[in-house]
């Protein structure tokens, strides 16, 4: 779009490893295409107090490996109100930002949904969530480092598994998706996993029992999802302990190891394809959508679809573990 001349771009929510690629990208398919770039600090705080620098291709150097995000991200109360959005409107008309390039997960995207609604701003959504749980994209930024570092802390579980002949419960990420338990059970070979979206259809536990932990095995490994739905690993080490006591039981819960780290080649590469599909959307005239991949394809999703859909679990992964773990 013509009446575009300079860009802003934020990092908002959790951090994910794969953000700095995407800043990276961004700043760099922008300045390609003739476009100025600001990088706002700290997410949509940044945007309302005015952390605001002026990036060149400099800026950007050298990030590319790196975890976290060099731009910082924080939550922002203020900005869920139309009073904090009206002051961050103000900083981006002073700043002279024509449009607005968000980096974050569902809270993120729904923020740059109502700048976009209440001020006319053209707004891109960038997927950097480990979770996964946006519609609309088989993967996000940061899913597969997050996925790699599960599968390693798994690994390294197994071993004293084993050794001590014990059942272990590892909590993962995912809020309130089972992606990360279910895709990590599979690749390290867990036995199980108990994930949010089937917890009102059977007793998992019960289920991973009868059918999973059987005599031959030494030990046993079931990943669980970090949720209110499933109460986590310890609600379910404390029923075993219950309900099962002849069983050795521990926990480990990974917690923000699993956010951290170098982003994997996958990681860098969807990063990379998403920051410049970015840019091309908007000198296409696209607004308030998201970047997403769909069979290795770059996709538009409007942000009502990729906030509101339930991203579906695949039922034929829980096949998979189940036909795997005997």
């Amino acid at each position: 779009m013509a009446t575009i001349k300079c860009i802003g771009i934020l990092t908002s929510g959790g951090d994910a490893p794969g953000m700095n690629a995407a800043i990276r990208a961004v700043t760099r398919a922008a300045i390609y295409n003739g476009l100025a770039v600001k990088g706002i600090y700290r997410g949509y705080k940044g945007l309302i107090t005015g952390e605001i620098q002026e990036f060149k291709t400099q800026n950007v150097s050298n990030i590319i490996q790196l975890g976290g995000t060099i731009l910082k991200t924080a939550r922002c109360a203020e900005f869920k109100t139309p009073e904090g959005r009206q002051i961050a409107h103000e900083t981006m008309v002073r700043e002279g930002i024509d449009a607005l390039i968000v980096i974050g997960g569902d809270g993120s995207l729904t923020g740059a949904r109502l700048l976009a609604q209440e001020f006319d701003v053209p707004c891109i959504g960038l997927p950097g969530t480990i979770d996964n749980d946006l519609y609309g994209t088989d993967t996000t930024i940061g899913y597969d480092t997050a996925l790699n570092t599960i599968l390693d802390a798994v690994d390294k579980i197994r071993d004293t598994a084993t050794s001590h002949e014990r059942l272990f419960f590892v909590e993962v990420m995912g809020r309130d998706a089972g992606f990360l338990a279910l895709n990590g059970a599979i690749a390290a070979g867990a036995e199980a996993a108990i994930i949010p979206e089937f917890n009102t259809e059977v007793d998992q536990l019960e289920e991973f029992i009868k059918n999973g932990f059987r005599k031959s095995k030494s030990s046993s490994i079931v990943l669980v999802a970090e949720s209110e739905i499933t109460g986590g690993a310890m609600h379910y080490a404390e029923r075993v302990k219950n309900e099962y006591p002849q069983y050795d039981v521990r926990v480990t819960i990974l917690g923000h190891l699993q956010r951290g780290g170098s982003p994997t080649a996958h990681d860098r590469i969807i990063a990379s394809r998403m920051g410049v599909a970015s840019i091309q959307a908007l000198m296409e005239g696209q607004r308030n959508v998201m970047i997403g991949i769909e069979n290795d394809k770059i996709v538009y999703v409007p942000f009502a679809k990729a906030i509101k859909n339930d991203k579906p679990i695949d039922r034929e992964l829980v096949n998979v573990l189940n036909e795997l773990s005997i």
